[in-house]
């Protein structure tokens, strides 16, 4: 009768090396990984924060500045529009604002309701929630024996709390920019815009 040779599998092969050696490394790896601490994570934190303290008043001087300019341009547009309206309709006098505009028209025909002669945005305020940060208003004044004028404004939103410009501009109808600093609300009177400086 034949004896049957039973071999075994070596206890400590390569293959079982080899799968030994990848959990050991796996949990040396998981050993060396560190997650942030608190501390630094603060760190970080604060560090962002300074930035931002830095960086947003510089970013609001600058919106501010750009309305401004702005603020400026749309003034000019007003005073051109009034000396044409005031061509196109000598007898009329100057207009109000709302009546520079085209009332949305297209083609607009101009009339003594309205001119044609600014942007309906301009013309009615940023649909009376201001443009670029400024109020706009155009007031005629005057009568046809003695002499018509108007004075245009334009004030940040807010007045003197306002956050959207640091000038407050107007014209009268001898077409000279002028402003006053700082901030606060537009001139009611003819004079009292007759007293500022004019803009460079």
């Amino acid at each position: 009768m034949a004896r049957q040779v039973r071999t075994s599998r070596p206890t400590g092969s390569y293959h079982d090396q080899q799968i030994n050696n990848f959990y050991e490394g796996n949990k040396e790896m998981r050993k060396q990984q560190k997650g942030f601490s608190l501390i630094e994570l603060l760190i970080v934190v604060a560090i962002i924060l300074i930035i931002a303290a830095i960086a947003i008043p510089n970013l609001v001087r600058a919106r501010m500045a750009a309305n401004d300019s702005s603020a400026a341009g749309s003034e000019h547009t007003i005073i051109a529009g009034e000396v044409g309206y005031y061509g196109a309709y000598p007898t009329q006098g100057y207009a109000t604002l709302g009546e520079l505009g085209t009332n949305n028209a297209s083609p607009c025909i101009p009339t003594t309701t309205f001119g044609c002669l600014i942007d309906n945005f301009l013309a009615t305020n940023g649909n009376t929630q201001g443009k670029s940060g400024y109020s706009f208003a155009s007031t005629p004044g005057g009568a046809l024996g003695t002499g018509f004028n108007y004075y245009t404004t334009a004030a940040p939103l807010n007045g003197a709390n306002s956050t959207t410009g640091t000038k407050v501009y107007c014209a009268t109808d001898d077409g000279v920019l002028r402003y006053t600093t700082p901030a606060g609300n537009a001139p009611g009177a003819y004079a009292t815009c007759e007293a500022y400086q004019p803009q460079p």
